[in-house]
């Protein structure tokens, strides 16, 4: 393993309530290891629901303007017009890589030509960036925040100059795999490290928030956290995301000062990674129903306590949730068994159980 000063001196600075959020997630991670016993067929059907989903937030967070909805008539071939050709090729290239990550984890072997490969992946479908993708940057860029609108609105931080990109990737990704390997500490906290790092690098001209969501995925997965495709790591945080930018830049505006303190960004990743594991156990447990659900999912759940029985057209119509939406609401209800269907085919209806 490559030593480290920087990095390993961040490590002896881990406050104890971080300590202590280490081990709630570590509590909950044994109890999906050791009672996970769901439905092969509802764990697909979750599988391509977060893909859905996490697609969609990861690129909002980024300032894209699309909706679940969208995105899941993209993946179906429907043509969607308020689609520009970048956001139609961002998703499909974040969709098509995640899945990619759910599917192979265990073949992909974490390191340097990964990570350009991965990047590569994620823009093939970019007309713009095709020049450069799966590669580091050759001019220094800056972070910029956005709106929902996609508007930018302000720089949070300098990054790393494009002469020193590859020098600290190499820095980064060696001493990031080697303290895994050896266990040099918790691996959330080693995997905190190297996402704070990354985005402060930012090492590729376009794509970096992106590609550090795919990667916190794949080493999530890669370290046990195996639940990880079945709750959305990406939605958990564009529903903080301003939070999400806070942590960065509280944590990055103290790199230039010498080793820097990863604590508030640990705060906010950690938090996101327990939220994560208390959806998963809910998930498990059939508990806490409204808690794994999308706000739009909630809202089919919550209008079917209300009335004896209804079609997914009614549904639709009643609460202002796009038929497709419905009716993937539905299927989800279904299979965690927290509705019924009544009849077949076109003139199914459903109810609470």
């Amino acid at each position: 393993m490559i030593k480290n000063r920087k990095f390993e001196k961040r490590l002896e600075l881990i406050p104890a309530q971080i300590l202590l959020k280490l081990a709630q997630i570590d509590e909950l991670k044994g109890k999906w290891s050791a009672g996970a016993s769901l439905n092969p067929q509802l764990l697909g059907r979750l599988k391509k629901s977060v893909l859905i989903t996490s697609t969609g937030a990861s690129t909002r967070i980024e300032g894209a303007r699309l909706s679940d909805d969208d995105i899941e008539d993209l993946m179906q071939g429907i043509a969607v017009q308020k689609f520009t050709d970048r956001d139609r090729q961002e998703i499909q290239g974040y969709y098509e890589l995640l899945q990619i990550i759910f599917e192979n984890w265990e073949h992909i072997r974490f390191g340097e030509n990964t990570i350009k490969h991965l990047h590569q992946e994620l823009l093939k479908y970019a007309e713009k960036d095709q020049n450069h993708r799966g590669r580091y940057k050759s001019t220094d860029n800056k972070v910029e925040m956005v709106d929902e609108k996609g508007r930018r609105i302000g720089v949070i931080f300098d990054t790393t100059p494009a002469y020193l990109t590859p020098k600290q990737m190499q820095e980064l990704v060696e001493w990031t795999r080697g303290a895994l390997d050896t266990k040099l500490s918790h691996p959330l906290i080693i995997i905190g490290n190297f996402l704070v790092e990354f985005l402060n690098i930012h090492p590729f001209r376009d794509g970096n928030g992106r590609l550090s969501r795919i990667l916190a995925n794949l080493l999530l997965i890669q370290t046990g956290y195996l639940y990880i495709p079945y709750v959305s790591h990406e939605r958990l945080i564009e529903d903080q995301k301003p939070q999400y930018y806070l942590a960065l830049r509280k944590s990055q505006k103290t790199f230039k000062k010498g080793v820097g303190n990863i604590a508030p960004w640990l705060e906010f990743f950690l938090d996101i990674v327990f939220a994560q594991s208390k959806e998963a156990i809910s998930l498990m447990s059939g508990e806490n129903i409204e808690d794994i659900l999308s706000l739009k999912q909630r809202v089919v759940w919550q209008y079917l306590q209300n009335v004896d029985e209804a079609s997914p057209g009614q549904i639709a119509k009643s609460t202002k949730v796009a038929y497709a939406t419905v009716r993937q609401a539905l299927a989800k209800l279904f299979d965690l068994k927290k509705v019924k269907r009544v009849g077949m085919g076109r003139s199914s209806r459903y109810c609470k159980v």
